[in-house]
């Protein structure tokens, strides 16, 4: 026999990384849940105590509407059974924990998943390279110009000299 889920329970899984190399991260959080909810709420929340929420996303069988933190450019994408979420733009400070959260808001009861366990998402930096200016060059002009003012100083020592 399959093990059967209490009534109005929301599952969550993550993965548990995510690496960013290029400053966009897609972290989907899939979810099953076995109620008869019609409308619903996804957020992402930042930190190990949840305190930020990144963006969230509401929708129903009409519409759907999304907010974001103004640190943050993030955009939800809701599907059956899973919630996609875009961060794009992303900074080597926004590297840290993220959670998911899903929430059936109609009809009652209002049922929410506990806390999963949760994605890292790693922002690598992306090092820019500067080409320096060509140090070869530089160097022979600098040899050059202390080539010439050398032979003009023993010149104008030597006509001195010989003038003295």
């Amino acid at each position: 026999p399959l093990p059967s889920f209490p009534e109005n329970k929301i599952l969550v899984a993550q993965s548990p990384l995510l690496t960013v190399a290029n400053k966009t991260a897609t972290l989907v959080c899939n979810y099953t849940y076995n109620g008869t909810g019609k409308e619903f709420r996804a957020s992402l929340h930042k930190g190990t105590d949840s305190a930020v929420e990144v963006c969230s996303i509401s929708w129903n069988t009409n519409k759907t509407s999304s907010n974001s933190n103004k640190e943050f450019n993030c955009e939800g994408i809701p599907d059956k059974d899973k919630v996609t979420f875009n961060l794009l733009n992303m900074s080597v400070n926004q590297t840290d924990i993220y959670f998911c959260k899903i929430e059936a808001m109609y009809p009652p009861p209002y049922v929410y998943n506990e806390k999963s366990n949760g994605t890292v998402i790693h922002v690598k930096e992306i090092l820019i390279q500067t080409q320096e200016p060509q140090s070869a060059n530089l160097l022979w002009i600098m040899v050059s110009v202390s080539g010439v003012l050398a032979f003009y100083s023993m010149l104008i020592t030597a006509v001195f000299v010989s003038y003295w």
